[in-house]
C-alpha cells in the first residue's frame, strides 16, 4: 500500500478509534449510573461534552509543561494505536507495525501518564504532589507485572514483534496466550486495571475525595485533548490485549466484540470493589500479580 494511502487510513482510524473510546466512556458512565440506582447520561454526552470544550478559550496561565501534558497524553494514545494492528490481513487496518514494535508500545503506554505528571507538577497547586505520588507510584507498581506478562510472551514466540504474537496464536481458541500462557495473562490483566485506574486503582482522581485534578484544572481546548488522548488510549490498550491475548481479531465484528469483553473486565471489577489506598494498591501490584507474571516466564522457560 502506498505510504499516502497508509497514512490516510491511519488518520482516518485515529478518528474511529477515538469515537470508539468516547462510545464505551458513555456506556461505561451508563452502566455505571444504573447499577448505583440512576439514570445517567446518555451515551453520546461525551460527544456533547467534547465538542463543548473545544470551542472554549481558557484565561488561565501555567508553566509550559501544565499546556503540553494534554498534548503528551493525546500524542502518547495515537502513538500506541498506530503501532498496533488491528484486523489481520486488512493493510488498512495494519498501522505502523514492525519487528520490535513491542517493545516501544511498553514505552508508549506510560508515555502520557508521565506527561501528566509533568504538567500537574507545573501546575502551581500546592496538592499536585499528591496526586504525582498517588499516580507513579501505582504506575511503577503495575509495570512490573505487565513487563514480566510481555517478556514472557517474547520468550515463547521468540520475537518481540506484535504480529507474530498474533500469528503464533492462529489455529483455534486454545492457542490463544490467554490459554496458552495463563500465567502471563492472569498477570497482565490485573495490570490492565491499574492501567484503566477504575476501582480499586482509581487512586489517582480519587472521587469524592479529591475536588481538584485534570478535569477541573483544565479546560478548553485543553480538556478537549485530554478527553480524546484517554478515548484513544483506551481503544489502544484493548487492541493490545486483544492481539496479545485473544488471538488478534480477522474482522471489525470480531474486534470489536473482543474488544468490549476486555474494557468490561475492568468496568465490572470497578463496579464490585472499593478504592484501594496508595500503599495497598502498590502492595497488591507487587504481590500475586507479580509472582503470577514470573511463573509465566519461568513456564516458557522449562517447556
Amino acid at each position: 500500500m502506498p505510504l499516502g494511502i497508509k497514512i490516510a487510513w491511519s488518520f482516518l482510524g485515529v478518528l474511529v478509534a477515538i469515537a470508539y473510546g468516547l462510545v464505551i466512556a458513555g456506556i461505561i458512565r451508563k452502566v455505571m449510573a444504573r447499577i448505583q440506582g440512576r439514570i445517567g447520561p446518555p451515551v453520546w454526552q461525551q460527544f456533547i461534552d467534547l465538542g463543548k470544550v473545544i470551542f472554549q478559550r481558557t484565561a488561565t496561565r501555567h508553566g509550559w509543561m501544565f499546556y503540553l501534558a494534554p498534548i503528551f497524553r493525546a500524542g502518547g494514545g495515537i502513538g500506541l494505536y498506530l503501532l498496533i494492528p488491528v484486523v489481520i490481513g486488512v493493510p488498512a487496518l495494519s498501522n505502523f507495525s514492525f519487528n520490535g514494535d513491542l517493545l516501544l508500545v511498553m514505552y508508549f503506554i506510560f508515555f502520557g501518564s508521565l506527561g501528566m505528571a509533568l504538567g500537574a507538577a507545573d501546575s502551581g497547586h500546592p496538592h499536585s504532589p499528591i496526586g504525582i505520588s498517588r499516580g507513579l507510584s501505582q504506575m511503577t507498581a503495575y509495570e512490573l507485572p505487565f513487563a514480566l506478562a510481555m517478556v514472557a510472551l517474547a520468550a515463547q514466540v521468540h520475537s518481540f514483534s506484535i504480529h507474530d504474537i498474533i500469528m503464533a496464536q492462529q489455529g483455534g481458541i486454545l492457542h490463544w496466550n490467554l490459554f496458552a500462557n495463563p500465567l502471563a495473562a492472569i498477570a497482565a490483566f490485573i495490570a490492565f486495571l491499574g492501567m484503566n485506574m477504575y476501582a480499586p486503582f482509581n487512586i489517582v482522581g480519587a472521587p469524592q475525595e479529591i475536588p481538584v485534578g485534570p478535569p477541573t484544572e483544565y479546560n478548553s481546548i485543553f480538556l478537549s485533548l485530554m478527553m480524546s488522548g484517554r478515548a484513544i488510549l483506551a481503544v489502544a490498550k484493548i487492541v493490545l490485549y486483544m492481539d496479545l491475548f485473544l488471538g488478534g481479531a480477522h474482522s471489525i465484528l470480531a474486534a470489536f466484540v473482543k474488544t468490549i469483553i476486555i474494557y468490561f473486565w475492568s468496568v465490572f471489577v470497578g463496579a464490585v470493589f472499593p478504592r484501594f489506598r496508595t500503599e495497598q494498591a502498590v502492595r497488591f501490584f507487587l504481590g500475586w500479580p507479580t509472582v503470577a507474571g514470573i511463573a509465566g516466564v519461568l513456564l516458557v522457560l522449562i517447556r
